[in-house]
């Protein structure tokens, strides 16, 4: 069950949690016409901090204009919009869910005679495959289940009807006993987790897939990337990964909002590595959430303050 907070933000106006509704004859109901953002609150030392607030709104307005949907506010308005909510509800750290989506107007495919709607909902969310998980690792299978085309949906969009196929991945790991799912892609190479993205590495080197690979563009991604490249000195390449290199690498992990850096400890019941974190992930696992919790500077300017 989700934690409740007081407030909810909708189309320009502050609701109770309870009171946030939309009419069942809504478009996003019947045919899924939705974008959003997973955005993390850390509490710091200096008060709550949001990572990289305005990259995950850019990205989901260009989430939006792929979908022909028109905000009725600007980027930096929305910023705002995402930080008062977070003070309305007096958090200290929170998941932060912000969403374009059309609304009730007509009925039918066609969606651009409905109304572009926004909210904003925030949440107490701690980790989400587990605290423990981001230290022994998770059991994960490679999934039946491909991720989609380029040609048919776009993956670059983060679109709540993509995440129909990300909830498949998920349910059939979960029936088999495992914690989570690797997709491949259209092609066969690896492409990511029902809702996180994947980081290989074998011999010293990370690799990644590339967006190429039905790969949303992670913020936690390239964060991670950055990470690696620049404070580990460890060499990382975006390139066509073969399902086999799961089973003998060295160290896997998952990266995203909600999953942060979460280790793989075994594919398809084969152990990575020694079966839980390894040395790589732990570094970039430990510098990154050092630097969101404020125990370490923030250079790269991660972090927006929700005091102003």
């Amino acid at each position: 069950m989700v934690n409740k907070t007081e407030w909810i933000w909708m189309n320009g106006k502050f609701v109770k949690w309870d009171d946030a509704n939309i009419h069942i004859m809504s478009h996003v109901i019947h045919y899924a016409s939705c974008v959003f953002e997973g955005i993390r609150c850390y509490s710091t030392p200096k008060g709550p901090a949001v990572m990289r607030l305005r990259e995950h709104i850019q990205r989901l307005y260009d989430s939006a204009k792929i979908y022909r949907m028109i905000p009725k506010m600007s980027v930096d308005e929305f910023v705002e919009v995402c930080l008062e909510t977070i003070r309305m509800n007096k958090m200290k750290q929170c998941y932060i869910r912000p969403i374009i989506y059309r609304g009730y107007g007509e009925i039918g495919v066609n969606p651009l005679k409905n109304p572009v709607d926004m909210a904003v909902m925030v949440w107490e969310w701690g980790a989400y495959l587990g605290e423990e998980a981001l230290a022994k690792g998770i059991p994960v299978c490679v999934s039946s289940w491909r991720r989609l085309a380029p040609d048919t949906m776009p993956t670059t969009a983060k679109a709540a009807s993509n995440y129909m196929s990300g909830a498949l991945i998920k349910m059939e790991a979960l029936s088999l006993g495992f914690d989570e799912g690797i997709a491949l892609d259209y092609n066969g190479y690896v492409s990511e987790g029902s809702g996180e993205n994947i980081f290989v590495i074998r011999n010293g080197e990370v690799m990644t897939p590339p967006l190429s690979c039905s790969v949303l563009p992670g913020i936690t991604r390239a964060s991670v990337i950055q990470l690696l490249r620049e404070d580990l000195k460890v060499p990382v390449t975006e390139c066509n990964i073969n399902r086999e290199v799961l089973y003998i690498a060295d160290e896997i992990f998952f990266t995203g909002t909600a999953a942060e850096v979460t280790p793989v400890a075994s594919v398809d019941k084969i152990d990575v590595g020694k079966g839980g974190r390894g040395p790589i992930t732990e570094k970039v696992q430990t510098l990154l959430l050092s630097i969101l919790q404020g125990r370490s500077p923030d250079k790269y300017g991660w972090l927006t303050p929700v005091n102003k």
